[in-house]
């Protein structure tokens, strides 16, 4: 059979405020704005359709679609949602996606920056954990200012694989 999936294209993100996020991923990640899908200016997205299309609550309206741009990685996209109970961030033993992590090359610069940029590391960077990756690299979780978990995960590029007997080979950025 063939492969026909390339990779992670984006992961969609909804925050309270799409200026101050994206400031946050600028400062932290050094982020660019590719474009804005959806402008505040514009008609909101709203009715059957949108809410049929994107799973969303009736009566929920997006106001604010931003796509950020990553160097050497997949892009996110950014949400404001209005007209709708909006609830508070996953933690790691929620069901669905609770977090995604950023390669970096310093451990320490990017916890540093990732506090300076408004975010919360939940504790100081340490060693990989587990069979497979302990002590090739360091790793530290945090919350960005809207509470989502984020991991910061830096290893040397050849000092962490997948074992032997994977199907699969470790993709580094």
């Amino acid at each position: 059979m063939t492969n026909i999936t390339r990779g992670i294209d984006h992961i969609g993100v909804t925050v309270p405020n799409i200026e101050e996020a994206t400031v946050f991923f600028k400062k932290a990640f050094d982020a660019k704005i590719a474009y804005d899908n959806k402008k505040v200016e514009d008609k909101p997205l709203a009715g059957p359709d949108v809410e049929k299309t994107l799973g969303i609550k009736k009566g929920t309206k997006v106001v604010h679609m931003r796509i950020l741009s990553f160097e050497n990685s997949a892009s996110i996209e950014l949400f404001k949602f209005v007209d709708t109970d909006q609830r508070q961030p996953s933690i790691a033993s929620d069901y669905g996606v609770q977090h995604f992590g950023f390669y970096v090359d310093d451990i320490k610069e990017a916890a540093n920056r990732f506090v300076e940029a408004g975010g919360e590391l939940l504790n100081d960077p340490g060693e990989l954990l587990g069979d497979v990756e302990d002590g090739t690299g360091h790793f530290v979780y945090g919350r960005a200012p809207w509470g989502m978990l984020i991991e910061l995960i830096s290893y040397t590029p050849n000092g962490l694989d997948y074992p032997e007997e994977s199907e699969a080979k470790r993709f580094t950025p």
